[in-house]
């Protein structure tokens, strides 16, 4: 079995520059994908931006630029963020680049030759915002302004020619492939509520605007564009190298294993995107997940409400990789989550630096004093040491099962559980009680010393940087997943390298 892997981010929509919301999902998306490439995976992941539409031209000409001058520079600032974030991305795909307008538009092709698209009359309510089209059910009005109930965005009444997309057709084929497919979007609560969206009816969707000119443009009709969506999430095929579909990137990841997305664009990637692929004769993904918020107190992130928080702001504050953990561990995948300042400094204190930047420095005072920075020829492990060193071996399973059930709560909670095992096995032992019995200190060390490289191998996908410090303790940089098993430990006569402080801990003031 090939061991390839496709992860793939919302591909952002540069309108104003990235916020929290953007990096989180980018940071989960980085995580799953460093975690695979530990597995040994092949893996693609990809990230990128959403540059058609009239909410970019309309926001183009706002500041007196053409759409194509505005995209570079906000989408630079997106670009920039991957480095910000330390992501792993292979690629990095923008709507406007040639590769991608050529598989748009092949797309387009095939799906009028197979009768999937007609031209017809639009009417109804559309948010420019959004770029979705809203039925009267999926509306309210509020101060005399129509607006979506989901995203509280201004719709506006639309009248024009357009091409439609035959999407009521695939209602049936989409509940089959969901009953067929029961994984296919998670968590649990955002798949019931694309089912029922989906059996309530499916009306054939508009795939293309003449008001507006910023897009790609209808093969053999000039005056029309493709509806964003449309061309947006061909993305995820432009970017392995389609319509070659015998170029070997294709054939290695296609169909994408995982779509990261925020739950506020869901229905594009649960529904319309499955039936167009189905449609064109494509594999749908595997997985779509549409994770919840990063809130700013408790309201959804937005340019329009000025509640945005900045990432690089808290990264220049507090670090990148304390970021990345708190993200990770304390916004319940899945769910909606906010950033408190008070809850980032106790996680860093608590966990960062109590927890593992503390054990690591403990340990390794002690060797230097105690071993001369190095590890034993002759070790001789009792029940206590092969009990806590086999949890790791007995749980493999369980944290891969974790992993590809995009689990990282559980994840999170081995990891932690670990760390205070580790603390507390090194504090039982008590070495420093030891110096008179060498053979049963250098032990101790040694099992604590493999403790600190297995549980830095599972925190590398979160904290990358701080991990390859830890790991710089061993005189490696190379992480494996297989080694914090099958009784992989470190060599004997291994020399140790000093590390500095991990994570300085914050004061906090105490009135």
């Amino acid at each position: 079995m090939k061991k390839n892997y496709y992860i793939t981010t919302p591909i952002y929509y540069p309108s104003a520059k990235p916020h929290m919301g953007h990096a989180y999902s980018s940071i989960i998306a980085d995580f799953f994908a460093r975690f695979k490439r530990i597995q040994g995976y092949k893996v693609f992941f990809l990230t990128g931006t959403d540059e058609h539409g009239q909410k970019i031209e309309r926001a183009a000409k706002e500041q007196k630029k053409n759409p194509q001058e505005f995209c570079d520079e906000i989408s630079k600032s997106f670009k920039d963020l991957t480095k910000i974030l330390n992501l792993s991305n292979d690629d990095f795909i923008r709507t406007t680049e040639i590769r991608h307008k050529k598989a748009a538009t092949n797309i387009w092709k095939i799906l009028e030759k197979k009768g999937e698209i007609y031209l017809s009359k639009y009417s109804g309510w559309y948010s420019v915002s959004d770029e979705a089209f809203y039925s009267e059910d999926e509306i309210e009005e509020v101060n005399g302004v129509k607006q979506s109930l989901s995203s509280g965005s201004k719709v506006e009444w639309v009248e024009e020619e357009s091409y439609f997309f035959k999407l009521s057709k695939w209602q049936k084929p989409l509940l089959e492939f969901y009953s067929k497919n029961p994984d296919f979007i998670l968590p649990i609560s955002r798949k019931n509520e694309v089912l029922s969206f989906v059996r309530s009816g499916l009306k054939d969707l508009s795939v293309s605007r003449k008001s507006f000119k910023w897009g790609i443009q209808v093969p053999n009709n000039k005056d029309h564009v493709m509806y964003v969506w449309l061309d947006a999430l061909t993305n995820y095929l432009s970017a392995i190298n389609y319509p070659d579909e015998g170029n070997i990137n294709f054939k290695n990841f296609w169909p994408a294993d995982l779509h990261i997305i925020g739950k506020d664009i869901l229905r594009f990637h649960a529904v319309y995107w499955p039936a167009f692929l189905l449609a064109a004769g494509i594999n749908p993904p595997k997985k779509v997940y549409g994770h919840g918020w990063i809130l700013s107190g408790d309201q959804k992130m937005s340019k329009s409400k000025g509640n945005i928080l900045d990432p690089i702001e808290i990264i220049e504050s507090y670090g990148l990789d304390p970021l990345r953990y708190y993200l990770i561990k304390e916004v319940s995948f899945g769910n909606d989550g906010n950033i408190s300042k008070d809850k980032l400094e106790n996680c860093i204190n608590s966990d960062l630096a109590n927890n593992f930047g503390n054990l690591c420095q403990r340990v390794i005072s002690f060797s230097e004093k105690n071993t001369d920075l190095m590890t034993a020829n002759e070790i001789s492990f009792i029940d206590d040491d092969i009990s806590i060193l086999s949890i790791y071996e007995k749980n493999f399973n369980r944290i891969i099962k974790y992993i590809d059930n995009q689990d990282i709560n559980s994840y999170i909670n081995f990891i932690v559980e670990q760390l205070f095992a580790a603390n507390k096995y090194f504090n039982d032992q008590e070495p420093w009680n030891k110096k008179k019995n060498i053979l049963r200190l250098n032990t101790i060390v040694y099992t604590t010393l493999e403790l600190i490289r297995k549980v830095t191998i599972l925190l590398y996908p979160i904290i990358p940087d701080t991990s390859l410090k830890v790991m710089s303790i061993f005189n490696t940089s190379d992480i494996k997943l297989e080694t914090i098993i099958n009784n992989e430990y470190i060599k004997k006569n291994t020399k140790l390298k000093k590390i500095d402080i991990l994570f300085k801990k914050i004061e906090k003031n105490v009135n």
